[in-house]
């Protein structure tokens, strides 16, 4: 199954490549990755897509540091609802452990192990899907965001007892140095951070436990809605369709694979993408007429549709009557709220 990653990593893309001489929106079309990812930082999109920008990023403008300076500018700021979880426990400790369990919902490929040894802690980073392994940029990225969530909770300024990366040394060591804070081990069997086993007792003044619980609770059905393939599919559907562009091919881009893969994909979920696209483009409808300042041609194309006409031929097959009797008929409303469509 492809890995998905949320478009917010590339929230500060635009202005690292122009820092270093790359036109933006050429490179996002190099990597075949949509222009829209850098506006709506909830689209999922191909981890394989942002590798081959970020690899490409690097080698256009002769930098091997590209990975570091996204990171630099990311943090937790771009993990999402993750972030909330995180911010909210009481420790660096917990945090980490929280980082650990969910940073899956913001990267699918991307794993942490934290393991104690003595007084010295070492968090490992493992990206999924390498030839042998993830790309310098990504790994370096990766591994940078998590250096910027821990330094994050410590309110700035904190200082890991090394970095250890796999990849063979850069043109230019300071960079690192700088960016880290440490010493950098280059040529290593790990892509790690180590730091004091004391440093995961420090408390977080700001947390709220009761709200991080909470929150947790929220990701986790989340989680489960959206792990699956035709959760994956109805995400991507309810993000293209006000864009007039929600075809099964442009889903299949997002997700690095072909229609077929799609349509096999959904039958073993035993659904259709026409049964997917529909449902998410009546739950969106529904959504929206609830909005009296809307106009029913502009509600036509957020759902998809070219013309309020189509819109309203498509509602017809899918309800049963008009827009119009739909909306003068309490009764109507009750059943499609409580699911008869």
């Amino acid at each position: 199954m492809t890995d998905l990653i949320r478009s917010a990593c590339l929230t500060h893309y635009p202005e690292v490549a122009r820092s270093v001489g790359l036109d933006p929106q050429a490179m996002l079309r190099k990597a075949r990755l949509p222009i829209a990812c850098l506006s709506h930082q909830n689209m999922r999109i191909a981890v394989t897509g942002v590798r081959r920008l970020l690899e490409a990023s690097a080698l256009a403008a002769g930098v091997d540091e590209f990975g570091l300076r996204m990171a630099e500018r990311g943090g937790l700021s771009n993990l999402g609802p993750v972030a909330l979880i995180i911010r909210d426990q009481p420790t660096v400790g917990s945090a980490l452990d929280a980082l650990s369990r969910y940073i899956h919902i913001h990267h699918e490929g991307m794993r942490l192990a934290i393991e104690p040894h003595g007084d010295t802690v070492i968090v490992t980073l493992f990206l999924r899907g390498g030839r042998p392994r993830a790309p310098r940029q990504s790994i370096e990225m990766a591994i940078g965001t998590v250096y910027s969530v821990i330094n994050s909770l410590f309110g700035g300024g904190w200082r890991p007892l090394e970095v250890h990366l796999m990849n063979p040394p850069p043109r230019n060591r300071a960079y690192y140095r700088k960016f880290f804070n440490c010493d950098v081990a280059f040529n290593s069997e790990i892509d790690a951070i180590l730091l004091p086993a004391r440093d995961l007792e420090r408390t977080i003044p700001t947390a709220h436990p009761l709200i991080a619980r909470y929150v947790e609770s929220r990701v986790d059905e989340f989680d489960a809605q959206h792990n699956s393939w035709d959760g994956k599919v109805a995400q991507l559907v309810r993000m293209l369709l006000p864009g007039g562009d929600c075809s099964i091919d442009r889903v299949a881009r997002h997700l690095a694979c072909n229609r077929r893969t799609v349509h096999r994909r959904l039958a073993d979920c035993g659904t259709t993408f026409s049964e997917v696209l529909d449902a998410q483009r009546a739950d969106l409808f529904m959504h929206l007429i609830k909005d009296p300042s809307r106009s029913l041609a502009e509600i036509s194309v957020m759902i998809g549709f070219s013309a309020q006409s189509a819109m309203s031929r498509w509602f017809r097959g899918r309800f049963g009557c008009s827009i119009s009797e739909w909306r003068n008929d309490p009764r109507e409303r009750v059943l499609a709220a409580v699911g008869r469509w």
